[in-house]
């Protein structure tokens, strides 16, 4: 084998092993992107899978802060990173879509970018291309959001809130949903006071990563009367043709069925009874 051929398979091992960087995305593409890694890459997606603001019941004053804040960033004026934490189920997710949607919808254009948790350490790279985007406004939204024991990605997570000398990119803004209010879960944290040199430094290092959210909105689990509103909304919106006493009793022994009463549990009911009687949603 000559000594060309040879180099050559070489540097095209290395480029398997370490791809090409990735080109400037076309953000003109879509509204929507998900953030994937090995090799770098933001996908558009045409269709968000969403339900209409009017439709999620139950959180008016966070509805109204979270729209508020958006519209304002979309604008080009100041706004905060936000924090949906609470109960499952409630529209946390759900909440950041139909917001984008409306915000879109009222001529404000905003792009979105869904980042996985298990993505974080690759960050700083996508806020590279964002920034390098300026002309364009970036919701940056990671769902779910938590960490476990020895989980070192909430370091990551500082340079999202932060951003470190260079700042936050000011076209970018960063919207997470947890059903942890701190991020960590509670036998972390007293595992740390209990063993830390310094405890409450431990401790401080851990629950400060949530105090870099400028808005922290709760969702809590919905009465029965916000549980049937939905339903009835729903029903309404779809077409769904069904007496007040029928639609009653089914609703209630669906919740009583999975234990839990929440807008998750109310879509699936309504997904159920859409299906029995024949209606498409």
């Amino acid at each position: 084998m000559s000594s060309e051929v040879y180099l050559r398979r070489i540097a095209e091992a290395l480029e398997r092993r370490s791809p090409a960087p990735l080109a400037a995305p076309d953000f003109s593409a879509a509204d929507a992107f998900v953030w994937h890694v090995s090799p770098d890459n933001l996908a558009p997606v045409p269709d968000v899978a969403r339900v209409d603001l009017s439709l999620l019941i139950g959180i008016d004053r966070s509805r109204d802060t979270l729209l508020n804040n958006t519209r304002q960033f979309a604008k080009g004026l100041p706004a905060n990173n936000a924090l949906l934490w609470g109960a499952r189920g409630m529209g946390k997710s759900s909440l950041v879509k139909a917001v984008h949607a409306q915000v879109n919808a009222e001529g404000l254009p905003l792009k979105v970018v869904e980042l996985q948790r298990e993505d974080l350490p690759s960050v700083s790279r996508l806020l590279n291309h964002l920034r390098a985007a300026s002309e364009h406004r970036f919701l940056l939204f990671c769902d779910d959001l938590s960490f476990s024991h020895d989980d070192q990605h909430y370091k990551s997570l500082k340079a999202v809130l932060d951003g470190g000398i260079e700042g936050r990119p000011d076209n970018v803004l960063f919207y997470a949903t947890s059903n942890r209010r701190h991020l960590m879960p509670r036998d972390m944290i007293e595992n740390e006071r209990s063993s830390a040199i310094n405890p409450s430094e431990a401790i401080e290092e851990k629950v400060s990563l949530s105090d870099r959210f400028g808005l922290w909105l709760g969702f809590h689990p919905c009465s029965q009367d916000e549980y049937l509103d939905m339903i009835r909304g729903y029903c309404a919106a779809f077409g769904i043709e069904i007496d007040e006493d029928t639609l009653w009793a089914e609703a209630i022994e669906w919740q009583a069925t999975r234990g839990a009463r929440s807008g998750r549990v109310a879509w699936q009911f309504v997904c159920d009874l859409a299906g029995r009687r024949g209606v498409r949603i």
